[in-house]
């Protein structure tokens, strides 16, 4: 059986949720990879609506879900997801969730710390979710982060925190804050201790046995490749790695795992937080998508800025991940407009050029060339078959696929999960 990888191949924010619970009702195994709980996917169910930012969202189908090590872990952020799940009914327990042992944790000075930067950056803010995400991932290259397996060695942590106290009571002395109160901290990873250690196991083992016995196994990325720390618009971006190659180090379980890699699209462009946006619409066109999406971000509540699709962002991102086939998403939001544009390529200092440079002034001086093209009249929401959309849409979609150099493999045309047109299966390869 093929694997599935899905990743956001914009910035985020393009309906992954919806797309990966669909493919979790056949799968054997849900993996995140990288991240932390500063994504947030919401998922729709017949009348039951479950917003999780941390769990994989397979864990509403009872499917196993796996945190791998690629990713950050707030442990007290994790209880209270898991907390709320089932208070919805959602059953969690060792055999159907399990969290990597040698995964990095979030602790609350990594929260101050992001915030503090933010605070001091003023209109230079990056736009993080002040979650600690970044500071975490700094200590885990600096080789002084605490991990799930270390909650087992309470007793034995003298010597990181001598190394992450080195580190963050300068930090914090520049701004003015107080030194980390060690006790406090080892209280309360005590406390929290055993709640995490009852899922806590070498997950690359789990996932070994998985494979072997020629099981599904899905991937769930977080964010979207144009926030990856390399390939994104830094420094604009998040601290890890959001492309399809980051399975194999995120999971432990190889290159040659990540199957089919479904990249997931939305209809049109949005982006929350800083930084450049070629296709940005602010103006009433761009209220008006907003609107129509519910462009507001599941953890934070901010309000997404939206704009005409672009053809040379999602070119790159399928082109960096691999991507096999795209899933497109909120169709619908497009109906009933009499014209609607793609971004086809850029223009910077009068040269036209094909893709995003590296460069962040670059990236923010580029001017987007677009493409019209006739909207359509009908309406596309609860399609199931390309019969039951209006021509006009299907020449949109078509139009994408030559566009971005990579064939359509489902349209999502409602947040309901059945509402679904299936071009190719991601599981069939």
């Amino acid at each position: 059986m093929a694997n599935v990888t899905v990743i956001g191949a914009q910035w985020g924010d393009e309906g992954k949720g919806k797309i990966v619970d669909w493919l979790a009702s056949r799968a054997d195994c849900v993996v995140r990879f990288q991240g932390g709980h500063n994504a947030g996917h919401t998922l729709v169910v017949g009348e039951n609506v479950y917003k999780i930012s941390l769990v994989p969202s397979g864990i509403v189908t009872g499917t196993l879900s796996i945190i791998g090590n690629g990713v950050v872990l707030d442990p007290w952020a994790l209880k209270a997801e898991i907390e709320k799940l089932e208070g919805q009914g959602v059953t969690v327990t060792a055999k159907n969730f399990a969290v990597a042992d040698n995964c990095p944790l979030i602790l609350p000075f990594h929260r101050d710390l992001d915030a503090l930067r933010e605070t001091a950056a003023g209109k230079g803010k990056i736009g993080t979710t002040g979650r600690g995400i970044g500071p975490a991932y700094e200590d885990k290259v600096g080789r002084r982060a605490i991990r799930v397996c270390d909650l087992a060695h309470l007793d034995d942590l003298d010597a990181q925190l001598d190394r992450l106290c080195a580190h963050h009571d300068a930090l914090r002395a520049g701004f003015g804050e107080p030194p980390i109160d060690r006790a406090a901290l080892v209280a309360q990873l005590r406390e929290i201790a055993p709640f995490v250690l009852q899922f806590a196991e070498p997950v690359w083992k789990r996932l070994r046995d998985v494979r072997k016995a020629g099981k599904r196994i899905l991937f769930e990325g977080a964010q979207g490749v144009l926030l990856d720390v390399d390939h994104g618009t830094y420094p604009f971006v998040t601290s890890s790695n959001t492309v399809s190659g980051t399975v194999a180090s995120g999971t432990g379980m190889g290159p040659n795992a990540a199957g089919f890699v479904l990249g997931i699209v939305k209809a049109y462009t949005t982006r929350v937080g800083s930084g450049p946006f070629p296709s940005e619409l602010e103006d009433e066109t761009g209220e008006l998508l907003g609107r129509r999406g519910h462009e507001f971000g599941t953890v934070t509540a901010r309000k997404r800025r939206c704009g005409w699709f672009d053809a040379v962002l999602v070119r790159q991102t399928c082109a960096l991940s691999g991507v096999t086939g795209i899933a497109l998403t909120k169709i619908d939001v497009l109906d009933g407009f009499e014209t609607i544009k793609i971004c086809t390529g850029y223009k910077l200092n009068g040269k036209l050029i094909d893709y995003l440079p590296s460069h962040a002034a670059e990236q923010a001086a580029v001017e987007p060339v677009y493409e019209e093209m006739e909207g359509w009249k009908g309406t596309t929401v609860g399609a199931r078959s390309w019969a039951d959309l209006p021509a006009q849409a299907i020449k949109y979609i078509r139009r994408i696929e030559e566009l971005i150099e990579c064939p359509v493999a489902s349209v999502s045309t409602s947040p309901e999960r059945a509402d679904t047109i299936l071009v190719r299966d991601p599981f069939e390869g």
